[in-house]
Parts: C-alpha cells; structure tokens; sequence
C-alpha cells in the first residue's frame, strides 16, 4: 500500500453527521481531509484544495451532485480526481447515470460501513 499521508480526500455531503464521521475516519489513516456541506462550497474547495479523491452525495441544497460532478469533471485545473458517489440514492437509473457522467464508483451508504468505504478509497487511490 502506497504511502497516504499526502493523499487529500473532500467530501461532499450535507448530512454533518455523515461527513464528520467520515473526516475523523480519514484523518486517523493520515490522509488529508476537507469537508463541505453542500455542492457550492465544494466545488469552491475542490478548486482550491486539488483532492486526489472526492465523497459526493447527490441529494444536497442548491447543486445536486450530479450537477457538481459535471462541474468538477468539466473543470481542467482539477487535473482528474477519483469522484465516488457516496449516496443513499440508489436507484439503478441513478447509478448509471452517475458513472455515465464520470464517476469512479458509486456507494449506497446504507449498505456499506465506513471502513469498507476506506478500502474502497484506497483501492481506487492505488490504480
């Protein structure tokens, strides 16, 4: 496993219960780790923190996540983060539409606990 101590991951959900867990969970595997509460200040954040990997929900106030992920994958300054889509959105046309639009993975969080979130993370972070 590559060293992640310099990896930097946002996460993008604005359930704060939801993206503080996943924060501490981060932070204590060393990675770098940033937060924001809905698509605006995210895109905002992934603009000025450049993360290797982003957590997106897709329900969020004012930008949906399909919709930033459109904005983040159009947007060259980025270079090509890993976007997964951290969701309990999880209709079948919801997951393709996502990975239509450019998403490395989608992940209904009702079925997935955090630390096989991290593992999938990590793997998407070693290719």
């Amino acid at each position: 496993m590559k060293n992640t101590t310099r990896k930097k991951i946002l996460i993008i959900d604005d359930d704060p219960f939801i993206a503080d867990m996943y924060v501490v969970k981060f932070k204590a595997e060393g990675f770098e780790v940033e937060a924001a509460n809905n698509g605006k200040t995210g895109i905002e954040r992934a603009t000025k923190m450049k993360p290797d990997i982003i957590l997106l929900d897709v329900v969020m106030p004012a930008i949906d996540g399909f919709d930033v992920l459109q904005k983040l994958r159009g947007d060259a300054s980025l270079g090509h983060p890993k976007i997964i889509f951290l969701t309990n959105f999880g209709q079948r046309e919801d997951i393709e539409r996502g990975m239509q639009l450019g998403a490395d993975g989608y992940i209904i969080k009702a079925h997935f606990t955090p630390s096989e979130v991290s593992a999938k993370v990590k793997e998407l972070l070693v290719q």
